[in-house]
């Protein structure tokens, strides 16, 4: 390339000769130009680079027992070679600058370094590389919740993280409304620690650190996950096309930089001119309602498991504490369960904690020296947005003393409980803060686009889904999303038999949340339950696929939260189910029915498996108009039987609720499944 550009300079300078002064001048400026765009255009051919995706970093573990495939970028029709444990692989860019390369099977080990390099560059070296088991865990927020939410839960564990063979990844979150991209946004691996882990998913957490004691080979999860996100920004635009495309009608809508732009700084704008504006107004802060000293004698007292405050704007709480000399000047930790929406609380006027939304729980530090001997004042600020502002009952209130403090499995010893009595005082109302959904998180496809495509095909031992709580409003084509999501993504890893395991929503009532009363009858009497509905097209999803299994938590939420703590009995069971798919083992899972045994009115329910003997709640049983009736049930075995009030029983159902109490158990202790099963 340099001698044809040095022919064509040689016949530019003999023509200067024949063109008058003016034009040679002409000419002489239009070489420099051309001379000096020629000397860019190799600059930048000569720093042309091998690109590797965000994915393929020092420090990174790769999938035993499986081919390895290696992708990038490089100049179109490029030579690439990859050396890989003393062998080396070349392959050709295409015409795009796209390449890939896949490494032979290779057996657990490491460190190891790969090395990639392309036309006449340096090599590109990735250090300490790990061959072992690799999970990638997707879904919502409970795959997001981290080591921190939970460490009160597993303080002994967490403490002593520090494994070099368990390395975790987390993909940054971000959208694309108008089709695939590439590469994810710029992140890294790291080692297990404490402090890596602090923010990390802790399902995905505790899966690697079981699944590396378990096998004793190294273990790297990829956490690819976004709270309050529907299934369907998880699915490609191909698999809804036919079936749903309205659904990308909607996604179209929004596919305009400038108009989302627009509205994202208008819903800015808004958010911060209406705080702004119940700052200026709110009588709590010009009264200095947060003040140790401020007379409270004749605010309203107030019971905290009754009260709710239904407006916008912000609402005052206080409760005086007394505290001895022998807790006085200690630091402490203030447990304030969770609140509905958001809060800012004060001890004795100053600003212990600040929480944003509902879900996160309340456990503010008080530093040493702030808590006297005597009155003490706690002051919570309820900031509301919408519906009622209130306190979420069957969590802690209390102050924790002692090392102990940061504790809550068991609780710690030291303690002082607040009372249930608080005072109230009204704070401002507001208008309702104007905005414009631009969530582009909540559309179909947009996150398969920009966050799960640039992924694969990443080896992989298999896949988590902990997903659907946004999706109970309607849960009725959750199952066909399930078997598209399973389906589009293994043809996107070329993997017909990649395993996953659809983690089943746990036990959970969310009016309780919300502040919502329940209807009369609810615990006692059947109901058609949406989180029901869709826990059973989890089930169902994965009957008939040998590479599918759906773990079973149906014991491991909280009644009043969405968010339950016990993240690692979580990973646990999903261990189980991955234990069955890629180790080929066949350890006992939750029981699910098999078949049945109809002779009058006595009805027999046939399990896969033995269960604990006794009677089982929440038991009910429907004909063909499926109104639902409780019956009286007992387990024997592997049946589970009762008699129908009902002549022609055609519909069983169990623990068919939000929140089931849900006590039929296998003899590994394990919970049944909640089903709806056909007596024909």
């Amino acid at each position: 390339m340099f001698h044809k550009w040095k022919k064509s300079e040689n016949s530019v300078l003999l023509a200067i000769f024949f063109l008058p002064l003016s034009s040679k001048l002409i000419v002489i400026i239009m070489r420099k130009t051309i001379l000096l765009l020629l000397a860019l255009a190799g600059c930048c051919m000569a720093s042309a680079k091998v690109v590797l995706p965000q994915l393929f970093q020092s420090g990174m573990v790769l999938q035993r027992g499986k081919p390895i495939p290696i992708w990038g970028k490089a100049d179109p029709l490029e030579q690439v070679s990859v050396k890989w444990q003393k062998k080396s692989f070349i392959t050709t860019a295409d015409a795009e600058g796209h390449w890939r390369i896949d490494l032979p099977k290779t057996k657990a080990g490491g460190p190891y370094i790969l090395e990639v390099k392309g036309g006449d560059d340096s090599p590109l070296q990735l250090m300490d590389i790990l061959v072992g088991d690799v999970w990638l865990c997707s879904g919502q927020s409970n795959i997001d919740v981290t080591i921190e939410r939970v460490y009160p839960q597993y303080v002994d564990e967490i403490d002593h993280f520090d494994n070099p063979t368990v390395r975790l990844f987390r993909v940054r979150n971000t959208t694309n409304t108008h089709g695939v991209q590439d590469d994810i946004l710029p992140t890294s691996w790291t080692t297990l620690t404490k402090e890596h882990a602090w923010q990390f998913s802790a399902l995905g957490t505790f899966l690697a650190q079981r699944m590396q004691q378990k096998t004793g080979v190294p273990q790297g999860v990829i956490v690819n996950s976004w709270g309050g996100t529907p299934i369907e920004a998880w699915l490609p635009a191909d698999s809804l096309a036919k079936d749903y495309p309205q659904l990308l009608q909607k996604t179209a809508l929004y596919d305009n930089k400038e108009y989302v732009a627009a509205q994202q700084q208008a819903n800015t704008l808004a958010d911060r001119r209406w705080n702004e504006l119940l700052d200026q107004q709110d009588p709590g802060i010009a009264g200095h309602y947060t003040a140790l000293e401020c007379d409270d004698s004749r605010w309203q007292v107030i019971d905290q498991n009754h009260w709710g405050w239904r407006g916008t704007g912000s609402t005052w709480l206080r409760q005086h504490v007394q505290i001895d000399r022998v807790h006085a000047g200690q630091p402490a930790r203030l447990l304030l369960g969770t609140l509905f929406d958001a809060d800012i609380t004060y001890v004795n006027g100053q600003q212990v904690g600040r929480t944003y939304y509902q879900y996160p729980p309340r456990r503010y530090d008080i530093p040493a020296g702030l808590l006297r001997e005597g009155d003490n004042v706690i002051t919570i600020r309820f900031i509301n947005k919408y519906g009622t502002a209130h306190f979420i009952p069957e969590k802690p209130y209390m102050l924790c003393f002692g090392a102990d403090r940061q504790r809550q499995n068991p609780m710690p010893q030291d303690v002082i409980a607040l009372s249930n009595q608080w005072l109230h005082h009204a704070g401002v109302s507001m208008p309702s803060c104007p905005s414009g959904d631009v969530s582009l998180q909540n559309l179909p496809t947009t996150l398969y686009n920009a966050v799960l495509y640039p992924l694969a095909p990443y080896a992989l031992s298999g896949i988590v889904w902990y997903q659907g709580e946004s999706n109970t409003g309607n849960p009725a084509p959750y199952g066909d999303y399930l078997q598209k999501l399973m389906g589009s993504w293994r043809t996107l890893w070329q993997d017909p038999a990649l395993p996953f395991c659809i983690v089943q929503l746990a036990n959970y009532d969310g009016r309780q949340q919300t502040g919502m009363p329940r209807p009369i009858g609810y615990e006692a009497n059947p109901v058609n339950s949406n989180w029901a509905r869709l826990r059973e097209a989890q089930r169902l999803a994965t009957l008939g696929d040998e590479h599918a299994e759906t773990a079973c938590i149906i014991d491991l939420g909280e009644r009043v939260d969405i968010h339950p703590l016990r993240k690692k009995e979580a990973a646990e069971r999903v261990a189980l189910c991955m234990d069955r798919l890629v180790y080929g083992e066949w350890p006992a899972l939750s029981a699910q029915p098999v078949g049945h045994d109809v002779k009058g009115g006595e009805v027999t329910v046939i399990f896969d498996q033995p269960m604990q003997d006794g009677p089982v709640s929440e038991v009910e049983v429907a004909g063909a108009d499926k109104r639902f009736v409780n019956v009286e049930a007992t387990m024997s075995g592997a049946y589970l039987k009762f008699h129908s009030p009902i002549a022609n029983p055609l519909y069983v159902r169990y623990a068919w609720k939000d929140c089931p109490r849900a006590d039929m158990r296998s003899r590994k202790g394990l919970p049944a499944f909640p089903f709806e099963y056909t007596l024909r």
